[in-house]
């Protein structure tokens, strides 16, 4: 009687065995089986969710069939504590087991940001305030000038105060390296006052084939003592620093009286008029070779120099009557 209770006992044993080994490889086929998410979708996973919290996001969001098989797999593979928050990409037809592996590496969606060479600071401002991804209120304005337009890749949760001091500190660096390139005899002696003369050669100019030729207008114009007559200096002058006006500049504003007014004004203006490219200081601190002291629209969006002033005055009468010719078309 014994034995056969021991044998039914074993067989017992034996067949809750089999049943829980189904069971665990059923399991375990479901947490790593393809998911149904038709293409990849970024997910945000808040700070401070428990596994409950986070298993019950995805499958609500479509990223894993089970938040239970999510919940289960990740505490079978001892990962519960393993898993990030930030906003996580999933690919199409991820399992659950890949959606777990995403949240343990923690590597976050990364977001970019192309500012354009010629802003204001202002108007940078404006754009990194638009960007939601980003967090927080800017703590303080930096000058004119300090920040280097190019492309910034950031997470979400990244503080507006973050780009801001990335963008400085990448300024800071290029000039520090393209100062000690320059050619000597400068009609300047400091790095703010290359930054200031390339933030006119940035906006006089979006060629970047005319940058060094433009620069060298203005260089020549200093060693000369000759007013430098740029009108976007009035430009930021009239419009607060925002750096666009809407409508066209007219003779009395070149006559306003301003600190940034070269016309009425001679040397730099106090500050930059927006935030200069790289190559724009490239091409006030390594300007091209040249005599001219004049230039103005061709009407092709590029410019016409002269080495005279009867010379511009007649460069000047061509483009009148381009610029009428395409007033009346």
């Amino acid at each position: 009687m014994i034995k056969r209770i021991v044998i039914l006992a074993i067989t017992a044993l034996v067949i809750l065995g089999v049943f829980c080994g189904g069971l665990a490889k059923l399991g375990y086929d479901r947490f790593t089986e393809k998911g149904r998410l038709k293409e990849a979708r970024a997910v945000v996973i808040p700070s401070g969710q428990g596994l409950f919290h986070i298993s019950t996001l995805l499958e609500r969001e479509g990223i894993v069939k089970s938040s239970l098989i999510f919940r289960l797999g990740t505490r079978f593979s001892r990962k519960t504590t393993q898993l990030k928050a930030g906003e996580f990409l999933f690919p199409a037809m991820v399992s659950a087991e890949e959606a777990m592996q995403i949240l343990i590496k923690g590597e976050t969606v990364i977001h970019s940001m192309t500012i354009a060479e010629g802003l204001t600071t202002k108007q940078i401002l404006k754009i990194i305030s638009k960007d939601k991804t980003l967090v927080g209120e800017f703590t303080s304005i930096p000058k004119e000038g300090s920040l280097l337009p190019e492309t910034y890749h950031f997470s979400l949760g990244d503080t507006r105060d973050d780009i801001i001091r990335r963008m400085t500190e990448s300024m800071e660096s290029t000039l520090d390296e393209l100062w000690s390139k320059r050619i000597e005899n400068l009609p300047f002696n400091t790095k703010k006052e290359a930054v200031i003369l390339a933030s006119i050669v940035e906006r006089e100019t979006a060629i970047p084939e005319e940058r060094g030729l433009i620069a060298s207008v203005f260089i020549n114009r200093l060693v000369k003592r000759m007013r430098l007559q740029t009108d976007p200096t009035v430009i930021y002058a009239l419009s607060d620093g925002l750096g666009v006006m809407d409508k066209p500049l007219s003779k009395k504003n070149l006559k306003t009286k301003h600190p940034y007014n070269t016309y009425t004004n001679y040397g730099l203006p106090p500050g930059a008029i927006c935030n200069s490219g790289r190559d724009s200081i490239v091409a006030v601190l390594n300007p091209e070779s040249s005599n001219y002291l004049y230039f103005v629209a061709d009407g092709t969006g590029g410019h016409v120099f002269a080495k005279t002033l009867k010379e511009h005055n007649n460069n000047v009468k061509k483009w009148r009557k381009i610029e009428k010719r395409n007033n009346q078309k």
